[in-house]
């Protein structure tokens, strides 16, 4: 993992960048570009993670421990924020899914670049960023259970979060999907829509091995690049196999040969040894730069296509209750125009927020995921030009000190 660097220096997870505007400061006793996810430990089958925050007060630190089950309790209480005028149209920063030790290959597909390495450090990274996104977003941050999650010593309740409006909605969200329903009255969202949907047709979650001729862009690049990943990791583990075998080549004896042909073995392994942590290097780098970029783009473009789906939802809630109003009997006309209504009154709200957080997203998008390539970049060539110099010094240790003018007689 890269060290620990400020906000603004760690591009997948500055969460202005991730608003697209200017910080605001939400009702927290904690900075969001300060939340850090530190470490996990594990303990058997459970992971807890080390949160640390710093205080707007400038007087100190929270440190807390949390699960996955705390990250989900916190995720279900934001969606159960009801109250709040046009909640469906939030694009709601996307949780990655529960890490394990041994998953299996349907989880692994779910976690993607997350799941790759000996480590939870990339796990850890894009569970900070998602606290971050929601610490640094003006409507999410301003409910308690966020400061509870930060800064209790305990663990939030463990009861079961009612899901709420977001759990009603799933089922005829379902069913929208299968209908097809496409027609809406704005231009704006109908593109919005179009466009969501050409990137992330397929999800990361399917069984089935990604086609090159209907994978969407960013799914086809996501998972183009984990398999760079996965190959640099395996390289990697065959350059320790090599080191290790020519090891075993060393030999002790009196013969010349024998003597010219360990030492020999002894360098090569070195070499060897050396192209595999150069090897390791790089696949870190490119998990914690543009690999997070990239999981964190998938995983907010599902969250996006959640979003227009509930606002489709409204669309379809406001529809009906036209009819109904059209078609109602005089008795119960004024009934079902108060319905109407509050229907349009619903659906207006929502369509206001959802055009603001798609702006917000489009712009934030493009500057996470330059800033990634740009960090991927620069450790690219750091990485590189470190190896060279340290190849260059094991070629010549291994070519051996230049030998001088034989001494004269």
């Amino acid at each position: 993992m890269m060290e620990e660097e400020e906000a603004e220096e760690s591009p997948p997870l500055s969460p202005s960048v991730i608003e697209g505007t200017e910080e605001v400061t939400p009702p927290l006793s904690v900075s969001p570009s300060s939340i850090r996810v530190t470490e996990a430990a594990q303990d058997g089958e459970l992971l807890t993670f080390i949160i640390v925050s710093q205080k707007l007060s400038g007087t100190g630190e929270y440190h807390v421990d949390r699960t996955y089950e705390d990250f989900d309790w916190l995720q279900q209480h934001l969606f159960s924020l009801e109250d709040v005028p046009g909640i469906q149209g939030i694009i709601f920063p996307p949780l990655p899914a529960r890490a394990q030790q041994n998953a299996p290959v349907k989880l692994v597909r779910q976690l993607g670049l997350l799941a790759t390495g000996e480590t939870w450090t990339p796990y850890c990274r894009a569970l900070e960023a998602y606290l971050q996104q929601v610490a640094g977003h003006s409507l999410l941050s301003r409910t308690q259970h966020l400061e509870t999650f930060l800064t209790s010593p305990e663990p939030p309740g463990r009861q079961k979060v009612k899901r709420g409006l977001f759990n009603r909605l799933s089922q005829a969200m379902e069913g929208i999907r299968k209908d097809g329903h496409t027609k809406d009255v704005d231009d704006f969202f109908r593109t919005e829509r179009e466009h969501n949907l050409s990137l992330t047709g397929l999800s990361r979650a399917a069984a089935e091995p990604v086609s090159l001729n209907t994978a969407p862009l960013s799914l086809l690049l996501f998972q183009r690049f984990l398999e760079v990943v996965q190959t640099e990791q395996k390289i990697a583990v065959a350059c320790g196999h090599f080191a290790a075998s020519l090891q075993l080549c060393v030999e002790a004896g009196d013969d010349p040969g024998q003597e010219t042909f360990s030492k020999m073995c002894v360098k090569i392994s070195e070499i060897m040894e050396s192209m595999k942590k150069n090897v390791q290097k790089v696949a870190e780098n490119d998990v914690t730069t543009l690999g997070l970029g990239l999981d964190l783009e998938c995983r907010y473009q599902e969250a996006e296509k959640e979003m227009l789906f509930r606002r489709t939802f409204k669309l379809v809630e406001l529809e009906t209750a036209s009819r109904n109003a059209e078609r109602a009997k005089p008795l119960k006309k004024a009934a079902m125009d108060e319905i109407k209504k509050a229907a349009e009154k619903d659906f207006d709200q929502v369509s206001v927020v959802a055009k603001q957080e798609v702006a917000r997203f489009q712009r934030a998008r493009v500057a996470v995921l330059r800033q990634a390539l740009v960090r991927w970049c620069e450790l690219q060539i750091l990485t590189a030009t470190g190896s060279a110099e340290q190849w260059n010094q094991q070629l010549l240790a291994f070519r051996g000190p230049a030998r001088g003018p034989e001494p004269s007689s």
